[in-house]
């Protein structure tokens, strides 16, 4: 079994899209799992979630559950799936309930202020 870790990410944390700050937070969580890179998981309430709709695509990971996804809206383009939430984690996993994370790419990024 992978072992997933997650705690209380130091700090303050953004997500920005589009030159638009998506999300702003004091109270992120880091999950690592094996030899995959941390993930920041922000807290639902500190998300413009205006900003997000909802998508038809899911995932499912065995030691986390099924995922969500969402499709991030700017002005000037939609991502496609750029974040994710686990609305009803598994038992090892549930501190990340209520919270998403999202993809870094050339268009998302997430950092630490």
């Amino acid at each position: 079994m992978t072992d997933i870790r997650i705690r209380k990410a130091t700090g303050t944390w953004t997500v920005r899209a589009g030159g638009a700050v998506l999300a702003e937070s004091k109270n992120a969580l880091v999950l690592s799992e094996g030899s995959y890179d941390d993930v920041i998981y922000f807290p639902r309430g500190d998300i413009a979630m205006d900003f997000l709709d909802d998508s038809d695509h899911t995932s499912h990971c065995p030691h986390k559950g099924d995922a969500s996804y969402f499709s991030i809206v700017t002005k000037s383009q939609t991502l496609e799936n750029a974040a994710w939430s686990y609305e009803d984690p598994l038992e090892n996993a549930d501190r990340i309930k209520d919270h998403l994370a999202f993809y870094v790419s050339d268009t998302v990024t997430v950092e630490q202020l």
